[in-house]
């Protein structure tokens, strides 16, 4: 008993268990059985009525799908998040939908199944209010149009009925930088006749679309553009293509031609400058401002421009450039008409001041100038010498004599013959303006006037004389044709510097002729050449003879002139030594004769004393003794015997003589000298 006791409670609960899993698993439907719906919190109820069995509104109104009155079908009013009752499940059907989300960087774009119609003509319905398509009661209530929708959905979350509203995502449109945005409305009014772009309006860069319509926009290409950003932009009214910014670079200007605006004046060829349009990139200001279609006589400077590609294009082109020694003349094809400055003293053209059409009167110094070539053109006009070239193969580097050739001209005597030619000019800078209004250019210039001019010069002046004359006074020939060709380039406010004559080449035969003839007037040069040289031979084999004997000559000379100098030397020395001996035996002279005079003084003193002693002696003597006493003292002085050895007498038998003596003193010497050779052998 016990036992089916406990089974029994085991059972109850059991089924008790099971009846909770049970009622925790189709709560749902149990609550759907009795019409209570529950909506999340992240989704909404959207509802279908099955039918209605009575009333006055059991069916929708012709045309309609969206029920506002409780009609059967798709219901206008959704279900929030919470607990809904009363709807049954055999007259209901709730389907629930996620919030529709729209993430940053996109927008919603919204089209309605119902609505009234668009009326004809419109592709885009108007923008009413119902709280961003999150009402759609109200959207239909005030009118709103089925097809795509003015407004758009903003990035966030949003209860949407998906019965009445389809909702796409895209892309918001993005401007990168160096891009603008070029827009096309589809909607609008239609362009007024003649017209190719549609007028500038306020729409906060084509976000607003209600302000676009109701500000009278136009369908078509949009005179405004977007500039780099990001833009919650509508593509069912607008498209929108990148394009690219205009750059302008360093010495660059950019040529405008605009496609709106009023039509160009009858004969002119580019409006003028208008004021107010920020450089081109507010295209309304300039329409409204009375500017013309066409190109521009404006340009751009450097920078970037968002300027609209299906306003205006743009042409890239260099600045105008004068250089250095060269000055610009510049011809004006748009401006005031023209009116002549220069008077009676020019009567070649017209010059006239600036802005003015035609040449004007003061030529732009060497630099870079931001000019239209299109509406004015610069000439260049060198004011540094300019030589030109009138030879075949040859050309400067302007250019301006390529087409220049060598003149041929005949002379006198009827040969033809090939002149090379250099003329040299000068154009003073203010003259340059009268160049271009008589000429063009610096072409015509050297084609109208200084080939013809220069060329038939000289083919006159080779006609004046024969061709040997005009080689042989070829410097008074161009002198000559400077003057002349001065004087005539004068008229034409050039200046004319030098004239300068270059190769002449004559005919071959007579090339022949005169080189045989010089050959013979070498020849003979060369032979008259050789006897000088055979004479000059024979004075060098004299000189080198002379050369080789001229060091002997030399040497010969130099011991004469030595023997010269040395007797001289000699003949000095000689002098020197007699005028030396002439003083010393002056000296001597005197001294001699002191001493003389002193010597005779003392010998006649020693004398008068001696006199007087002898006179003494004398007295007490006769004088036959002391004169023989005298003799003795002085043989004995001199060693002479008183007794000689030998004692010679005459035969007389007297005594011998003094004679006698010396006599025997000789034989008696002679008899001497054998005996003293023999004692000395």
């Amino acid at each position: 008993m016990d036992f089916f006791e406990l089974l029994a409670g085991h059972a109850t609960g059991l089924f008790v268990l099971i009846g909770l899993i049970v009622v925790a698993i189709g709560y749902k439907w149990v609550l759907w059985l009795f019409g209570v719906i529950i909506v999340p919190d992240d989704s909404l109820g959207v509802v279908t009525k099955k039918f209605v069995l009575f009333g006055a509104n059991r069916n929708l109104p012709d045309g309609r799908i969206i029920a506002l009155n409780g009609e059967a079908g798709y219901q206008a009013d959704t279900l929030a998040p919470g607990l809904h009752v009363a709807l049954w499940p055999w007259q209901y059907t709730v389907e629930l939908v996620k919030f529709f989300t729209v993430p940053q960087g996109e927008v919603g774009v919204v089209e309605a199944c119902d609505g009234n119609p668009l009326p004809s003509g419109r592709i885009i319905a108007k923008q009413v209010e119902c709280d961003t398509y999150q009402d759609a009661r109200a959207f239909l209530q005030n009118s709103g149009e089925r097809g795509p929708q003015m407004a758009l959905i903003p990035p966030g979350t949003y209860r949407i009925n998906t019965l009445l509203f389809k909702v796409d995502l895209k892309p918001a449109v993005s401007i990168p930088q160096g891009k603008l945005g070029v827009v096309e409305a589809l909607d609008g009014a239609p362009l007024p006749s003649g017209r190719v772009i549609a007028r500038q309006v306020a729409c906060d860069s084509f976000q607003d679309g209600h302000a676009f319509l109701s500000g009278g926009g136009e369908r078509g290409p949009q005179m405004s553009v977007i500039t780099p950003g990001t833009y919650r932009i509508n593509p069912a009214l607008f498209e929108v293509h990148l394009a690219d910014a205009v750059d302008i670079p360093e010495n660059k200007v950019g040529i405008i031609t605009t496609k709106e605006g009023k039509p160009l004046v009858t004969g002119e060829i580019a409006g003028p400058e208008i004021a107010g349009h920020n450089m081109f990139q507010n295209p309304q200001a300039f329409v409204d401002n009375g500017g013309s279609k066409g190109l521009q006589e404006q340009v751009l400077l450097a920078g970037r421009y968002f300027i609209n590609p299906r306003f205006a294009t743009v042409e890239i082109v260099d600045m105008v450039e004068v250089p250095i020694a060269n000055v610009g003349v510049v011809i004006a094809y748009v401006g005031r008409e023209g009116h002549d400055v220069t008077g009676e003293s020019f009567r070649h053209g017209n010059l006239v001041s600036r802005g003015e059409k035609g040449v004007w009167v003061d030529p732009l110094d060497p630099g870079k100038y931001p000019i239209n070539p299109y509406t004015h053109k610069v000439s260049n006009v060198p004011t540094a010498n300019v030589v030109l070239n009138w030879a075949t193969g040859k050309t400067e580097a302007h250019k301006l004599d390529a087409n220049l050739s060598t003149i041929t001209v005949r002379s006198a005597d009827g040969f033809k013959f090939n002149l090379d030619v250099s003329q040299i000019i000068h154009i003073p800078r203010n003259d340059a303006p009268k160049v271009i209004a008589r000429f063009g250019g610096m072409a015509a210039l050297v084609t109208q006037v200084l080939e013809p001019t220069i060329g038939n010069y000289f083919r006159n002046a080779a006609q004046g004389s024969d061709i040997i004359d005009f080689l042989k006074n070829r410097s008074k020939r161009q002198d000559e044709a400077r003057q002349a060709i001065a004087a005539a380039l004068k008229e034409y406010n050039v200046g004319a510097v030098d004239t300068l004559i270059g190769d002449i080449v004559p005919p071959e035969e007579l090339m022949k002729t005169l080189t045989d003839r010089k050959i013979a007037e070498q020849e003979r040069v060369t032979y008259d050449t050789q006897r000088q040289a055979q004479v000059v031979k024979q004075e060098l084999e004299q000189a080198t003879a002379l050369a080789a004997t001229q060091a002997r000559v030399v040497d010969a000379e130099r011991q004469v002139t030595i023997a010269d100098f040395n007797a001289k030397a000699t003949v000095k020395a000689a002098e020197g030594q007699a005028q030396s001996k002439k003083i010393n035996a002056e000296a001597d002279a005197t001294v001699l004769r002191t001493v003389g005079e002193a010597e005779a003084a003392k010998t006649q003193a020693v004398g008068g004393a001696e006199a007087e002693v002898i006179k003494l002696k004398i007295a007490s003597m006769e004088s036959g003794n002391y004169a023989m006493v005298q003799v003795a003292e002085a043989l004995a002085k001199a060693g002479v015997k008183l007794v000689p050895d030998i004692v010679a007498s005459g035969g007389s038998g007297q005594g011998g003589t003094l004679v006698d003596v010396l006599l025997g003193n000789l034989i008696r010497d002679g008899m001497n000298k054998p005996k003293a050779e023999g004692t000395s052998a």
